[in-house]
């Protein structure tokens, strides 16, 4: 398997793109040398992304690509502009292993968050007065975090996050000119100034607003303000060299918004030039179908290549030995080490004493064992012969009370009486009439030994055959009669 960048090439992957609560999506092919586009879709999702609980916004994303039968798992994710943080600096003179700790102490300073809360990227140029700026981008590691949690729930594995801008109008280091790009969206316009090969502005303008029909538009003064106040914060030199805007994105809200905005980008001294669709070719593969090239598009297209995203912050996937180490100082982990020491020494001494019992219980064991083994056996025969040995004489208590229930003056009689397991009672016979076998029964119900009378049969008239069982129980017991 060819390897780009240290990580496994694949033969198909899917680009996602997450604007608020639409996602889309393109799913893509390597095929004879070229890339085919299997699917693209536009998802809106019911739960939002920075709200919703992580599992039910990933189980809806999956459930989404099952109904459009994609099984892909490998993903490049583009994550909304808007979530980014800037800041521009001009690097003093310094040496370049210095450039690195002194952008940190500028975030440190700077950003809203500490450090360790963000996940920054740095993107260096110089502006035509050969003045060397950087401007740091950086993303509240929270929210990636979060929108990983989403991607596993959805059982997919990212393999990029980066900005959702098109990758048509990264800046490129081979590229010394300046100019300002509206990446025009479905929901958003994003603003970014290159400079020099680098990145000297970056944010998302508010571009939407209801009109009197109740639909959303696009307001070109409103956006022409903001990119004029964002060339005022930028430094004179950078300002100056920037006379081109770039309108790219949706086609006919980018066309709308070119032909609108013109009229004030020349009062800006900028000149409007409406950037068409990526070619193909620009990604470095041909794309099979001719099909409109997204971002969602371009940014698999670009991993399938081989070429590394543009500001990549994929959090970093740290070794657990390293985080073990990095967590304790050489002072700790010795105090660590002699604990362990301490407990395995423990752990030793219970054991072995726990071997010492056990032999000495093995030995006690050996010495009776024959003994128990005789006492079992005797034991097994007191229970195999003692109902030859009941002197309780339970049948002949059975009988008795059989015979008590039954009326003196011969109007029932029993012909046959079976005891079963000295506890079921079989009675049969005949009775005069149907009134003293109800006399006898009541008899015997009152009996406390008496229990469970039942399957009572009666034939006949006069006499009356009958037959009924009961269960016989030593000393009465709470059975139901």
């Amino acid at each position: 398997m060819i390897q780009f960048g240290g990580r496994r090439s694949v033969s198909s992957l899917l680009g996602l793109v997450f604007d608020g609560n639409r996602v889309e999506g393109s799913w893509l092919r390597r095929v004879n040398g070229g890339v085919e586009i299997r699917r693209s879709f536009t998802l809106s999702l019911a739960l939002d992304l920075l709200t919703g609980a992580p599992e039910l916004v990933g189980r809806e994303i999956r459930d989404r690509l099952d109904e459009l039968e994609i099984r892909e798992r490998q993903c490049v994710v583009g994550f909304p502009v808007s979530w980014a943080l800037t800041l521009e600096t001009k690097l003093p003179q310094m040496p370049g292993e210095d450039v690195a700790s002194f952008l940190q102490i500028e975030a440190e300073r700077s950003f809203p968050y500490g450090p360790e809360a963000l996940l920054i990227a740095a993107s260096r140029f110089r502006s035509l007065g050969g003045e060397e700026y950087a401007t740091q981008i950086a993303v509240p590691k929270d929210q990636i975090l979060r929108l990983e949690s989403v991607l596993r729930f959805a059982r997919l594995q990212p393999r990029s996050f980066a900005l959702g801008i098109a990758p048509s109008q990264w800046p490129d280091a081979a590229s010394k000119g300046s100019m300002m790009v509206l990446d025009v969206t479905e929901r958003a316009v994003h603003l970014l100034v290159s400079c020099g090969g680098g990145v000297a502005g970056l944010r998302t303008l508010p571009d939407e607003h209801p009109n009197e029909g109740g639909h959303a538009r696009l307001y070109a003064d409103v956006i022409a303000r903001e990119a004029r106040i964002t060339l005022g914060q930028l430094a004179p030199d950078i300002r100056e060299s920037i006379r081109v805007l770039r309108v790219v994105g949706h086609r006919e809200r980018a066309r709308q918004l070119a032909e609108d905005i013109q009229p004030r980008a020349a009062a800006l001294g900028m000149k409007i030039e409406l950037a068409p669709d990526p070619a193909p070719a620009e990604l470095g593969l041909r794309v099979a179908g001719g099909e409109k090239v997204g971002t969602a598009c371009a940014l698999a297209a670009l991993e399938l290549a081989g070429r590394r995203v543009w500001l990549d912050f994929l959090p970093p996937k740290v070794d657990p030995w390293r985080q073990f180490t990095a967590r304790y100082s050489s002072k700790k982990l010795a105090w660590t080490g002699a604990a362990a020491a301490v407990l395995a020494l423990l752990l030793g001494v219970l054991f072995l004493a726990q071997q010492w019992q056990l032999s000495r219980l093995s030995s006690r064991w050996a010495g009776m064992s024959e003994k128990v083994a005789e006492l079992e056996g005797l034991h097994q025969q007191i229970r195999r012969f003692r109902p030859w040995y009941d002197d309780s004489l339970r049948s002949l208590a059975i009988l008795r009370r059989l015979t008590e229930s039954f009326p003196e003056d011969g109007s029932v009689t029993a012909k046959v009486v079976e005891i079963r397991e000295m506890s079921t009672v079989i009675c049969s016979g005949t009775a005069k009439d149907s009134d003293s076998l109800v006399k006898t029964l009541d008899q015997l119900r009152a009996a406390k030994e008496v229990s469970n009378l039942k399957d009572i049969n009666t034939q006949g008239s006069k006499p009356l055959q009958f037959s009924f069982n009961f269960v016989w129980v030593e000393g009465g017991g709470s059975e139901s009669k």
